[in-house]
Parts: structure tokens; C-alpha cells; sequence
């Protein structure tokens, strides 16, 4: 069985993959770019009158791969970001459901206690305000390593042609989004070169702490992990941010 790595890549393409001593090297690094007419990054300190991050979330990235190809026998890893577009913002108006779905009512109906629980929308919709990103492009550097689900006939060429293939004929499992799912994106594999984009010439740029990812480590206790993400040269390079639990 393929053994699981941590290292980080600096590739920009699929990278051949061999087998070593200690068993497969399995970072393959790649490119994909990203782009739609709006996004919504929500911050969790402002999630019900909805405002975004400045850009993408490496959590957000990882769900763009995610919708294309996902296996339990791999995990992606995001290791660079790259801002193409002017950061621009807009504010809408959405209409959405200010009411959760009981959990309880929900446990009590899969153990056949009682009925399904209803929320009816009509009764429960209310305009809220989003501040939301207008006309985003990023390319998003990554590479995925092998997890310890993997079984014996799985192997990062494997993996590595399947994503690959998908990414050059469109496919997705589903609707790759920014965010929201109302905000869709399209999602191509970069296999030219990176654009320039308009923060090239720009040395530094602060976005502050941002949410990073979720840490599913303990399925009871799903905690968030942030980072400190700084732009250099229109480039914020995640793979050598700390990660704050």
C-alpha cells in the first residue's frame, strides 16, 4: 500500500511519480484555474448578514479539486494562491430561511419515533445582505498525497491520470462553486503558464487571520484552524503560513 507523505511540492504541473525505498512519493503538484462572476467567502464572525473574505479560502480551493475528483485514498493540499483579478466587492440582496431544521425532531424521525420535520420556506424566508466578491479569477497551486484508506490497488498514477482527464473534458461529480452554490465556478487544469495578475508588482499585502480549513480529527469535535494569509507579489503561499488552532 502507498505510504502517506506530508512534503510539499513546488510544482506547477503533474510531476511524475516513483516508487522509493520508503514507498511511494506521492506529491504530485498541479495547477488549476478558477474563475467566476461572483463569490462569497463568508467570514464566521458575520455570517448572517453575510461578508466575505478579500479572496479564496485554501478550504474553499480545496473543495473546487474536491467537486472534480475526490477519493478516500487521497487528500489535497493547498500550497499556493495566486490573485489574477482586481479584489472588487458588490453588495446583494438574497432571499433565504432565517429557520435550521431540528436536530433532534431529525434523530427522532430516522429511529421511526416520530415524522420527517417540515420547514415551510414560505413561512420562514427573509431578505438578508451579502457583501460578495465580483469577478474572480485565481490559480490555485496544489499537490495531493496518499492517506492511509488507500487500498493495495490504488497508486498515485492512478489518481494522477483520473483528475487529470477530468479537468481537460469538464467533468465534475458536482457544480464546482465559490463559497456559495449560487455563485458557480469554473475550474480548468493550467498546463501553460501561470498569467500575470494585476498584484504582480505589489510587495505585500496583509489579508489578516483567515479561516484555513476544518479539522475532522475528531469527528465529536470538528474545529476550525485559521492562518495568517499575506499576499507578495499577487501570490499568498499557504504552504509556509502557521496554522493557528
Amino acid at each position: 500500500m502507498p505510504s502517506s507523505a506530508n512534503r510539499l511540492t513546488q510544482h506547477r504541473r503533474f510531476a511524475p511519480y516513483v516508487k522509493t525505498k520508503g514507498g511511494w512519493d506521492v506529491s504530485f503538484g498541479f495547477s488549476i484555474e478558477a474563475w467566476g462572476e461572483r463569490a462569497l467567502f463568508t467570514r464566521p464572525e458575520l455570517s448572517v448578514e453575510r461578508v466575505t473574505y478579500d479572496v479564496i479560502t485554501p478550504s474553499a480551493a480545496r473543495g473546487l479539486i474536491e467537486s472534480v475528483y475526490w477519493h478516500p485514498g487521497m487528500r489535497y493540499v493547498i500550497d499556493r494562491i495566486h490573485v489574477i483579478n482586481p479584489i472588487e466587492f458588490s453588495s446583494v440582496r438574497r432571499n433565504e430561511v432565517k429557520a435550521k431544521a431540528n436536530s433532534r425532531s431529525m434523530r427522532r424521525a430516522v429511529q421511526g419515533l416520530e415524522g420527517l420535520p417540515r420547514l415551510y420556506t414560505g413561512q420562514e424566508r427573509e431578505q438578508r445582505s451579502s457583501v460578495c466578491l465580483t469577478n474572480v479569477r485565481y490559480v490555485i497551486e496544489a499537490h495531493f498525497v496518499m492517506t492511509d484508506q488507500a487500498k493495495p490497488g490504488d497508486n498515485p498514477g492512478k489518481f494522477c491520470d483520473i483528475l487529470k482527464r477530468r479537468l481537460r473534458k469538464g467533468q465534475c461529480y458536482s457544480q464546482p462553486y465559490f463559497g456559495c452554490r449560487e455563485f458557480a465556478a469554473n475550474v480548468r487544469l493550467l498546463e501553460d503558464g501561470i498569467p500575470i495578475g494585476v498584484y504582480a508588482d505589489l510587495p505585500e499585502r496583509d489579508f489578516g487571520i483567515m479561516l484555513y480549513d476544518m479539522d475532522y480529527a475528531s469527528p465529536n469535535d470538528i474545529t476550525p484552524m485559521f492562518y495568517r494569509a499575506v499576499m507578495h507579489n499577487g501570490v499568498i503561499d499557504v504552504s509556509k503560513s502557521e496554522v493557528y488552532r
